[in-house]
């Protein structure tokens, strides 16, 4: 591998357990401002006191973010956008590149794919030219990999992800993205059929603390590499005591009671 590929693979990927606790913060170009990312100097210093390995931004997001202080935090340059008000909210367009990305001091690079799409065909070209010109430069890519269109009526079917993923490594990603599955014994198929690591996306807000450390605690059980988890960590009632737990069982292996216990939650 790419020395400085491996150099900044560890900046995303912990070099002792080979997992990350990534945390998205690109949801402003989809969807718009939520809530957790207005302050964006408060949010990232929460996120790297808290322990993730890295974030995910658009390029200028970054600006709104440096801090200058605390702890230091990978950072990787989200690359495709679409808007929920566009008529085709599925179809990922490129809007930067890997070189604009080394120039803000990124440690990696992120596309979009849905699999399944009208639009297919262009995101996966996309992903394609990504991926050769990070090869060229040694910039890690994550691939952040969904089934959604006319003929996936279930894009958690495990059949479904482990093709997403299996997509996500064929192309040349490092790291791949993809949702769980539901359960262990077919998320571990879809990790079987991966030769890097594979990272579980957090969907939509979870009403439950318990619930999302529980699917984190079995997607490791199923051998997955760790997580990249927006809402459900940065509009946490406390992001940063939730990313310490999530630390604990991505890095640590302790149980999900264990890191419940560090929340001051009982049961």
């Amino acid at each position: 591998m790419h020395l400085g590929k491996q150099i900044r693979l560890e900046r995303i990927l912990n070099r002792d357990t080979r997992r990350a606790i990534i945390v998205p913060l690109d949801h402003g170009v989809s969807v718009g401002p939520l809530s957790g990312l207005t302050d964006m100097r408060q949010t990232l210093s929460r996120i790297a006191t808290g322990g993730a390995n890295a974030v995910v931004m658009h390029k200028g997001l970054v600006r709104c973010g440096h801090r200058g202080s605390g702890p230091d935090i990978g950072l990787i340059i989200h690359l495709s956008a679409s808007t929920a008000l566009s008529p085709y909210p599925n179809a990922k367009t490129l809007v930067a590149s890997v070189e604009e990305a080394l120039r803000l001091g990124a440690d990696g690079v992120s596309v979009h794919v849905n699999l399944g799409d009208e639009n297919e065909r262009m995101m996966l070209e996309d992903m394609g030219q990504v991926s050769a010109t990070a090869a060229s430069w040694g910039v890690p890519m994550l691939a952040m990999m969904y089934a959604r269109g006319p003929k996936v009526p279930n894009e958690y079917d495990p059949d479904v992800v482990a093709h997403c993923a299996r997509v996500g490594v064929e192309l040349g990603a490092d790291v791949v993205k993809v949702p769980y599955t539901g359960d262990m014994d077919s998320f571990q198929r879809v990790i079987d059929a991966c030769c890097i690591p594979v990272v579980i996306a957090g969907g939509p807000k979870m009403d439950s603390v318990r619930a999302v450390l529980q699917m984190v605690s079995d997607s490791i059980s199923a051998g997955g590499a760790g997580l990249s988890m927006g809402r459900n960590i940065f509009q946490a009632e406390d992001p940063q005591a939730l990313l310490k737990a999530m630390h604990g069982i991505v890095h640590d292996d302790v149980s999900v009671e264990q890191a419940m216990e560090t929340l001051g939650h009982v049961g």
